[in-house]
């Protein structure tokens, strides 16, 4: 299919138009499964006369907590297909977190795995109140009081597929394809709400403009339920045409041999990854001949990390990009011909259709050179905040311009450089993590009077949350009190590394605690 083709507009569109054109063409392989995009295409069918049956109404939710595995895929677009809308779930989410995003969104059925890394997730929401939820079916594994896959699938056996075309027919552009949680600073997950339009315009354009094609083998390392793993990753594949490689769990020697066993031409992830391949002791054990596009950003990437990908791991294309959930998870995009020190000092320029610009504090656009904060503007922007007009509205100014809260510098060329973040919030290992999020959990903690949640430097991981604590009177607190309560009550990637007892924590006379000053006191205790 070529860069300019865009017909397909809706989901089932998408997948069909691939499906037509390019039938036996290797869609996905997943351990033993392989499927075509014809065989991907029936079993997207199939899924959904599955939900046709269970009752699935246009716009009703379903959510996925699950790693990357095919069933995912076809759970997704089965319900997609005839309307429903997605809600992806992290895996590393404990009970609670679940608990809050699945009353949030209503969802009606819960698909997830019996077990993953050791978490048991139907176990895990034992205790919660989900008044919404009438069922869990596990796409893999066992749990008691849960459905299974195939029985799911077997109950629409009598489904008409005539009605699942006509419900696929009835569905536009502006209909809700997902609904993704993303959390802010008010430590509460809102859910982005975003159009089948929008997603597949978005990633047609980005998939275009990294030139990714049915000829590309792409191992997709991110998580299905985040943007990258989700709408850069299966979504874009399935529009180009491209082969789906899912990783489960990332373990750098089985991917090194996946590359060489599947002739992988695409790689995308944070930094790290690509660090950690050209640091492996046995690297040269593996052809990695097979290499073409490397799609990263997240985190800063060094001038020589890019020279070293395309010397030493034979990246013809290394690419950056910048978004966020709120606009479909893409702005801008660096183009394959830029220059390494233009890709390490930038995350690209706006993508087709879309504006940006760097503001002041008044929304007036500063010169280019010059620090302010990013705003954008164009099909891209989500639809709102899930039942939250009045953040909505904070977010989305009156003439559709979607406030970041990133802060940045713009160059003439429209490339923009991203210097700080004003929501404090910190990446730890290409997990974005949020201090207020974090903050809320440690103050239910018994013991803990006050809570400050800070980012700090972390070399394997990039950053790391450190945690300032006000311990309440009579308290027997320590740090290893409090990282054990953490990793028994939040995602791995939010629980502190490092915890720092203080009678008082440094506030403003309003009462706001002065993170710059915390920032500067774990610096000095660094250098110290």
């Amino acid at each position: 299919m070529s860069d300019t083709e865009s017909p397909q507009r809706t989901l089932p569109q998408v997948v069909a138009a691939t499906a037509a054109a390019l039938p036996g063409h290797i869609a996905m392989i997943d351990g033993d499964v392989t499927l075509t995009y014809a065989e991907l295409d029936a079993a997207r069918i199939e899924a959904a006369r599955a939900f046709l049956a269970a009752g699935l109404k246009q716009g009703e939710r379903i959510a996925i907590w699950a790693p990357n595995i095919w069933q995912w895929v076809v759970a997704a677009i089965g319900a997609q297909s005839i309307g429903g809308v997605l809600v992806p779930l992290n895996t590393r989410l404990k009970g609670a977190e679940a608990g809050f995003i699945l009353r949030r969104s209503g969802a009606r059925w819960l698909f997830t795995v019996g077990e993953f890394l050791g978490m048991r997730y139907p176990q895990l929401l034992q205790g919660e109140e989900l008044p919404a939820l009438e069922e869990i079916v596990l796409l893999e594994g066992q749990a008691p009081g849960t459905r299974s896959w195939a029985d799911f699938l077997s109950a629409g056996a009598d489904a008409s597929a005539a009605e699942v075309q006509a419900r696929a027919d009835r569905l536009t552009p502006a209909d809700t394809l997902d609904i993704l949680f993303t959390s802010g600073t008010t430590g509460q997950p809102k859910g982005v709400v975003t159009s089948h339009g929008q997603n597949i315009r978005a990633f047609e354009t980005w998939s275009a403009t990294v030139g990714l094609t049915e000829q590309d083998n792409y191992l997709i390392i991110n998580p299905f339920f985040h943007s990258f793993g989700y709408k850069a990753g299966w979504l874009a594949a399935i529009i180009r045409g491209a082969r789906m490689l899912p990783v489960k769990q990332f373990d750098l020697d089985a991917v090194l041999a996946q590359i060489h066993r599947e002739r992988v031409s695409v790689i995308p992830g944070p930094p790290t990854i690509y660090q950690s391949m050209l640091t492996h002791p046995n690297r040269g054990d593996y052809d990695l001949s097979s290499l073409r596009l490397a799609v990263t950003g997240a985190a800063p990437v060094p001038v020589s990390l890019i020279e070293k990908m395309r010397n030493e791991l034979g990246f013809k294309v290394v690419v950056t990009a910048y978004g966020l959930t709120e606009s479909c998870g893409v702005i801008s995009i660096c183009r394959p011909e830029d220059s390494a020190e233009r890709i390490s000092h930038s995350s690209g320029r706006a993508m087709a259709g879309v504006e940006m610009k760097c503001v002041d504090a008044e929304g007036n656009t500063v010169p280019a050179g010059t620090e302010g904060e990013i705003w954008c503007r164009g099909y891209n922007v989500m639809q709102g905040y899930l039942d939250d007009p009045a953040e909505t509205a904070r977010t989305i100014t009156a003439d559709g311009w979607l406030r970041t809260g990133d802060v940045g510098v713009m160059d003439e060329d429209g490339y923009v450089r991203i210097t700080d973040r004003i929501k404090d919030m910190f990446i730890v290992g290409g997990f974005n993590c949020y201090p207020a999020e974090i903050e809320n959990s440690l103050h239910s903690m018994p013991g803990v009077a006050r809570a400050a949640v800070i980012g700090v430097p972390d070399e394997r991981m990039g950053e790391v949350a450190c945690a300032w604590i006000v311990p309440a009177p009579d308290a027997a607190l320590d740090e290893e009190a409090v990282i054990a309560w953490s990793r028994q009550n939040m995602a791995n990637y939010k629980v502190p590394r490092q915890v720092r007892f203080v009678s008082e924590l440094p506030m403003n006379a309003g009462g706001k605690v002065l993170k710059n000053e915390l920032r500067q006191r774990a610096a000095a205790e660094q250098q110290g």
